[in-house]
């Protein structure tokens, strides 16, 4: 028989026969990893809010008070989500090596800046490079960052983890927009986005530095999810791998294409979302129905929550997708307001 040490600071004693020794839970307080998932939802609700769901806001706004078309505003809206696609790879290899801490600080930065920029434009090709900008923070702040964030510290709750982190973009959507939306009604657009990435540098530069300055549990001298190395010994519990030398290949490459094609998709409704809206409901029309999208999405990641670590996320991920291209057709089918509403929720 041997001791160890909980971090109540309490002795356990664990049996030296024929078992192995396997870790213990943490026994006291709150695993500092739910911590960073906070973060990253505060996090994720700004860079919704300023990026993808902002950019929609910005179309409308540019071409409402500028003038401008909308297929100009759009072709530097496209250099955004060109710029965050080149930059994806980047930062997940810049977080694995360096940590959050300093990659997201960037990303906070860049994102800020761009949007500030935006309201300062004078003519239309100034717009290139405030996109770019917010393009770089987009791709830090969003799915890949929180993700190579998030996930060094958990392994059980891995799924429901980085779900609870991305709620935020829910809250982006329900929240944000109406309040970019409002901020630029009452400051107008060159006074409304400087004080919106104003508050967005306030928020997110000391939560990064504060909340994201250990890199995984190992810091702490923890297990993922908290739990309490025996004797020195963590206990491996990886789950049998779907992928083998066969299918590799295939399967990365099938899973790839099909997500960054309904990304397309999606960024492109999105981005378009309040200008379609706005012919039939109005400003304030859509801007509630972006938020009642919002919620909708918030809904099903709810649910998600519940059951993403026990069902086959293969099928679970084509019926979702399957639901949104009704979505879309009906749409396109029926362009009226009861049409756009409903199939606006069911693609939330």
């Amino acid at each position: 028989m041997r001791n160890w040490k909980t971090q109540s600071g309490k002795y356990k004693r664990a049996n030296d026969g024929t078992h192995e020794a396997t870790p213990m839970r943490q026994q006291a307080g709150l695993f500092y990893g739910w911590h960073i998932v906070a973060a990253c939802f505060v996090i994720a609700a700004f860079a919704w809010s300023l990026g993808l769901f902002g950019s929609s806001v910005y179309l409308q706004s540019l071409t409402a008070e500028r003038g401008w078309t909308v297929s100009t505003i759009s072709s530097a809206i496209t250099l955004f989500f060109l710029v965050s696609a080149a930059v994806q790879r980047v930062v997940g290899r810049s977080i694995d090596r360096w940590g959050p801490k300093p990659v997201l600080s960037i990303g906070c930065l860049s994102l800020a800046g761009g949007v500030a920029l935006i309201g300062q434009v004078a003519s239309p090709w100034q717009l290139y490079p405030c996109f770019a900008l917010v393009g770089i923070g987009w791709s830090t702040l969003s799915t890949t960052g929180i993700s190579a964030t998030v996930a060094p510290w958990f392994e059980r709750h891995q799924g429901r983890s980085i779900t609870l982190a991305l709620m935020g973009a829910s809250l982006g959507a329900i929240v944000g927009v109406p309040l970019l939306i409002a901020t630029l009604a009452r400051f107008g657009l060159e006074g409304g986005l400087l004080l919106a990435a104003l508050l967005a540098l306030a928020v997110l530069l000391p939560l990064i530095g504060i909340v994201l300055r250990y890199r995984h549990p190992e810091d702490l001298g923890l297990n993922r999810d908290g739990d309490i190395p025996a004797a020195g010994e963590p206990v491996a519990t990886a789950p049998v791998p779907i992928a083998h030398s066969g299918n590799r290949s295939r399967l990365l490459w099938s899973t790839t294409t099909g997500f960054a094609l309904a990304l397309t998709v999606q960024i492109g409704f999105i981005t378009h979302h309040v200008k379609l809206a706005e012919s039939t409901l109005g400003a304030h029309g859509a801007g509630l129905l972006v938020s009642a999208a919002g919620v909708a999405a918030l809904i099903g990641r709810m649910i998600l929550v519940r059951i993403v670590d026990r069902v086959d996320v293969r099928r679970l991920a084509a019926g979702i997708l399957a639901l949104q291209t009704l979505a879309l057709i009906a749409i396109a089918a029926g362009p009226s307001a009861w049409v756009l509403v409903v199939a606006s929720l069911a693609y939330g």
